[in-house]
């Protein structure tokens, strides 16, 4: 049993103690079915499909401050509803872009990016409507915080300058965690100190607190731990070195242990409140040079491990993530960083672990000035994809970001969307399964608006594992009776539904049509199929 599975029962195992219905470790029948079945690699029923909603500088959602509240939610809307159109089954969405909250919290002020103004209330909860609607849509939502930046440069933010922060910004109650960087710097920011201890502990009951309270199913940190270096600076750290980094050759392993102990953490208080949420970070995509170290990738790029101090490759080996997404923003063949060398290089390092590999997308670079010119070839993107397929351990990819997918340049995005997500899928399943009984479709007929389905809801156990949290719809074509290698892909597959009817509004009239769904419970373990029913 790998590092991660243990954790995740003694996790849920703490939970049985407070009423919640204990774990039965039996695996997935739907699994079980279809092994040694033929699946269409074009056509996967498991796949993570992302995107990256920015909040951070309005470059998503909120697309501009000072919107009313129904302009934000049906802006928002308009981003499900380009989701759901391409076939993607998960948004995340930046809820903390620097020690601010859309939500109403109690340790942190209001973002200004929804009203232009840090601190000031909008007078709703964005945050319960993100995350109800995404599952309204059947969408995954994974809460997207940065951890340690505290400010953006002015105009527009505070800068390096504390007292230009909200009154309850904790960088104005604890200014001893502030560090301006870079120091006399247009571009400067405010950064909470990550080698106080205190400022850790801040961030990750900052992030808690939107844990407990909302139903999310992912916490996601982005690449920005320690700072990106700027020319000539040092992170001014100095005096915190000299107080708690006793016992560290030098200043940059201790650095990296104070990011060590903050993914540490953060994953331990994740899974002892929710074991069912997923904790997973989107680090920048070279861990480290082979010139460097043996174990790096053939690159010649920004190393993460030297530049932000973050050891992503010990956390996926620790199993202190459930799931990473390396920004591999670069084309295939690209000399300094080549997509198709650090593919493997990063399939190979989840390889034996319970950590699921999902690969960032670089879409904002399709056609955009600057960019070697195979981002000029619309069927760049495609590639990556269908490069993916070679590597079992690619379970998905993460696309940067909504404003991009939905601009389409070239035609990249319709390419990809064609060749890639043609049919539905469901997220890549997880952790431990229970038994899920199958669904029976109870009445079927055609209706004015299409071939109109209800099934009666599975009987299953109550909380986090094994309760039915969705429904998979299958279609054949004629009356038949599928088998259970019909299941092994999502050839057949055409809706992904929370509820218990759905309608079909794609048959055709006069045609006949074959309907089986499943049950999914929240980790995306797949039931038997129900009796088929014809229309």
């Amino acid at each position: 049993m790998s590092v991660r599975a243990p954790r995740l029962l003694a996790a849920a195992a703490a939970l049985a103690l407070l009423a919640v219905v204990p774990l039965a470790p039996a695996a997935p029948a739907a699994a079980a079915a279809v092994t040694g079945c033929p699946a269409d690699p074009a056509t996967p029923k498991h796949q993570m499909r992302a995107m990256w909603i920015a909040s951070v500088v309005n470059i998503d959602w909120p697309s501009a401050p000072g919107k009313s509240q129904a302009e934000l939610q049906a802006e928002y809307d308009g981003w499900l509803t380009l989701a759901r159109s391409l076939n993607y089954n998960a948004v995340i969405v930046q809820v903390r872009p620097h020690a601010d909250a859309f939500w109403p919290s109690p340790y942190e002020p209001w973002s200004q990016y929804l009203t232009g103004v840090a601190g000031q209330d909008p007078g709703w909860d964005p945050l319960e409507y993100l995350v109800r609607r995404a599952h309204e849509e059947n969408l995954e939502f994974h809460a997207w915080f940065n951890p340690y930046r505290a400010s953006m440069p002015a105009p527009g933010g505070a800068g390096t300058d504390v007292a230009k922060l909200p009154e309850n910004s904790p960088l104005r109650v604890h200014p001893e965690w502030a560090v301006p960087y870079p120091v006399n710097n247009a571009a400067g920011r405010l950064y909470l100190n990550p080698g106080i201890p205190e400022a850790r502990h801040w961030v990750e009951t900052a992030v808690m607190d939107a844990v407990t309270k909302y139903d999310i199913d992912g916490v996601h940190f982005d690449d920005y731990f320690y700072p990106y270096p700027a020319a000539g600076q040092d992170f001014g750290d100095d005096a915190t070195f000299a107080q708690y980094g006793g016992g560290f050759a030098g200043k940059a392993d201790w650095r990296r242990h104070n990011i060590d102990l903050l993914v540490q953490e953060m994953d331990a208080r994740v899974h002892a409140a929710k074991p069912w949420v997923k904790f997973g970070v989107s680090p920048f995509g070279i861990w480290r040079n082979q010139a460097a170290d043996p174990l790096g990738s053939d690159t010649n790029g920004t190393q993460s491990y030297d530049a932000n101090y973050a050891d992503t490759r010990k956390w996926v080996k620790e199993g202190w993530i459930d799931y990473i997404v390396p920004q591999v923003y670069w084309n295939i063949g690209f000399t300094v960083a080549d997509y198709a060398k650090l593919v493997p290089w990063w399939a190979d390092v989840v390889a034996g672990t319970d950590v699921q590999l999902y690969i960032g997308q670089a879409d904002y670079k399709v056609a955009a000035a600057g960019q070697p010119a195979a981002w000029f070839d619309p069927r760049e993107l495609s590639q990556h994809l269908t490069f993916n397929r070679d590597y079992p351990q690619v379970l998905g990819d993460v696309h940067f970001s909504a404003v991009q997918v939905r601009a389409d340049r070239l035609g990249a995005e319709t390419i990809l969307a064609a060749e890639h997500h043609s049919r539905p899928a469901f997220p890549p399943s997880w952790g431990p399964a229970k038994p899920l009984l199958f669904p029976v479709i109870t009445a079927a007929r055609r209706t004015a608006a299409g071939n109109a389905l209800r099934w009666r809801p599975t009987a299953s156990g109550t909380g986090p594992f094994g309760a039915v949290a969705s429904y998979g719809v299958y279609r054949f074509d004629g009356v038949t009776a599928p088998a259970a290698c019909d299941l092994a892909d999502a050839a057949h597959l055409v809706a992904t539904v929370r509820g218990t009817e759905w309608t079909d509004a794609a048959a055709e009239p006069g045609h006949h049509y074959t309907y089986v769904v499943t049950a999914l419970d929240r980790l995306w373990h797949e039931s038997p199929a129900g009796p088929p029913r014809w229309v």
